[in-house]
């Protein structure tokens, strides 16, 4: 029976408390509690098994917010001397030894952490130390491919992030044009792999991609407000950063690349949306 994921159970009978859920070894209880509708002795079910307090296999049919193996945000919602509890959204909480906190962790905070067994008696846990739990040899990525990310960490450099919850890396802080949240689950893309397998990270696309993408975007804000947008080519990089969320350099190309199909005209603090000349005239 896989402790902190979620099995296919056979239900072999009832006792005094609940359901006993079975994979032919071993038995776990379903609690009545749990059981919404008559279910039938021989019937499977799809349930998250973990050990409660007594060191019993209990099982439930609540869905977890994190399963043994995964990287997750997870509120503490206890403490003691020996270390925090963590809300995974079971009746169970699992728990953050003192010696798996990167930094002191507190009630009432939460914190990205990375789900595991303990090897001593199976019972579900989680540590801070990330680096600890990724792969080193990222193989499987690609520079310019799409990527999940959760935002793990905050530095001066920038933020640091977990990716298709496998691999680790960094958004640099000069290149996020938009607010990013610590727990924040984003679509990001692998901007560079370097020689020494760490990973740099973009939330747009890369190339060619995203010079189309901020072209088309450049060309809905134009069209809202009114045709007219009081930036341009003396723009300073920090106006343009905060009304368009691009760098300046994205900002040039996509320029660039509209002034080039007529449909805008430029100026040192301005550009405009050319009346005779609109997006959907270039393809009629």
């Amino acid at each position: 029976m896989q402790i902190g994921l979620y099995n296919n159970l056979s239900v072999l009978g009832k006792n005094a408390e609940g359901l006993v859920l079975s994979d032919g070894t071993d038995t776990a209880l379903l609690p009545f509690h749990q059981v919404k509708e008559d279910i039938a002795i021989g019937e499977s079910l799809f349930v998250f098994v973990y050990h409660n307090k007594e060191g019993k296999l209990v099982a439930t049919l609540d869905r977890p917010l994190a399963c043994v193996g995964d990287f997750a945000y997870l509120k503490v919602v206890g403490e003691n001397e020996k270390g925090v509890f963590l809300d995974i959204g079971i009746d169970k909480d699992i728990f953050v030894p003192k010696r798996e906190q990167r930094r002191p962790m507190h009630s009432g905070e939460s914190y990205v952490v990375h789900v595991f067994r303990d090897e001593m008696d199976e019972r579900i846990v989680a540590s801070s130390y990330l680096e600890e739990f990724v792969e080193i040899e990222p193989e499987e990525l690609e520079e310019g491919e799409e990527v999940s990310l959760l935002v793990a960490e905050s530095s001066e450099l920038g933020f640091t992030c977990i990716i298709n919850n496998k691999y680790i890396g960094l958004l640099y802080r000069n290149e996020v044009y938009e607010d990013v949240e610590l727990g924040e689950s984003r679509v990001g893309f692998i901007r560079k792999i370097r020689e020494n397998k760490k990973i740099d990270l973009s939330l747009r696309p890369i190339g060619f991609d995203f010079i189309l993408e901020s072209r088309d975007t450049l060309l809905d804000i134009l069209k809202a407000n009114g045709g007219v947008l009081k930036l341009g080519d003396k723009s300073a990089p920090e106006d343009i950063r905060h009304h368009l969320k691009m760098s300046k350099k994205a900002f040039k190309q996509a320029v660039g690349g509209l002034y080039k199909q007529r449909l805008i005209t430029i100026a040192d603090y301005e550009i405009r949306l050319n009346e005779d000349k609109t997006e959907e005239e270039q393809g009629d």
